[in-house]
């Protein structure tokens, strides 16, 4: 079955942030702001694209849709990263309203009259190197099911919620129900809704749901341009240095090396 994944790169969509903005141009601002576009490229680098450049089933694709008027030196770099990673589609859009832009992204994408697996990934998170082919197993476990159900959520729940800096990373261990990283989708043929259509935390909701707790699938990367963590209530974790046996599992499961970590952010 097709796997298709979207990356939100910095997209200045209209909608689709819990940070308010008044304007669009506002926005525009905000994301490509250096500073900040220069946080994004660190931790995509060092925790997002290794995982997926490393994945045992490599028969998937990856969209990854950022602005038209993302900075060209940015413009270059992103394509400097992905140039090596072949299921990479870097896809530059005009400022539209969220949901539209990313479900018609994802279904241009799709192969006509057959149904897909999608996912929704962060810049800042990692998924395990062996999801693309524990997803397709699901799948496969589950074909009865998704043969009848316009939409079958796939959640993976446990990980790590991990902060990266000059030290390396702290982290905790977490099970986190269908929080939107390592967290798929069922669509089945000449259905046009995509996952960008439900909140992740809803999607048990509006169709049978399946989940995994059996091993960690994913890094929920945790800094201060998360845009879940701009309120008031931001959840205060817990996060700890990761000892040589617990750096030695994030190369293992999600191709993070701490030490490349450590270069990125020493001058953060």
């Amino acid at each position: 079955m097709q796997v298709i994944g979207l990356c939100r790169f910095s997209y200045p969509a209209e909608g689709g942030f819990q940070v308010a903005h008044d304007s669009i141009a506002e926005r525009i601002a905000y994301l490509y702001d250096p500073a900040r576009l220069e946080d994004r490229f660190r931790h995509f680098e060092t925790l997002c694209l290794p995982g997926l450049k490393a994945q045992t089933d490599p028969d998937f694709t990856l969209l990854i849709l950022t602005g038209d008027s993302l900075p060209g030196w940015a413009r270059d770099r992103l394509t400097d990263l992905c140039r090596d990673f072949p299921q990479a589609r870097i896809l530059q859009q005009p400022p539209m309203p969220h949901r539209k832009v990313c479900n018609t992204v994802l279904n241009d994408a799709r192969a006509p009259g057959a149904p897909c697996l999608q996912f929704r990934h962060d810049d800042d998170d990692a998924v395990a190197v062996d999801f693309v082919a524990r997803l397709r197993a699901a799948a496969r476990d589950a074909a009865p099911l998704i043969a009848r159900e316009r939409h079958v959520a796939i959640d993976f729940n446990r990980g790590f919620v991990a902060e990266a800096g000059p030290d390396g990373i702290c982290a905790s261990e977490s099970v986190h129900p269908f929080w939107g990283v390592a967290l798929a989708m069922a669509v089945n043929a000449g259905v046009r809704q995509t996952i960008m259509n439900f909140a992740h935390s809803k999607m048990p909701r509006f169709m049978p749901s399946l989940s995994y707790t059996d091993s960690a699938m994913y890094v929920r990367g945790h800094n201060r341009f998360n845009d879940s963590r701009q309120g008031d209530k931001t959840r205060i974790e817990n996060l700890l240095p990761l000892g040589p046996e617990a750096e030695r599992l994030f190369a293992d499961r999600f191709a993070i090396d701490c030490d490349q970590v450590r270069r990125a952010f020493a001058t953060a």
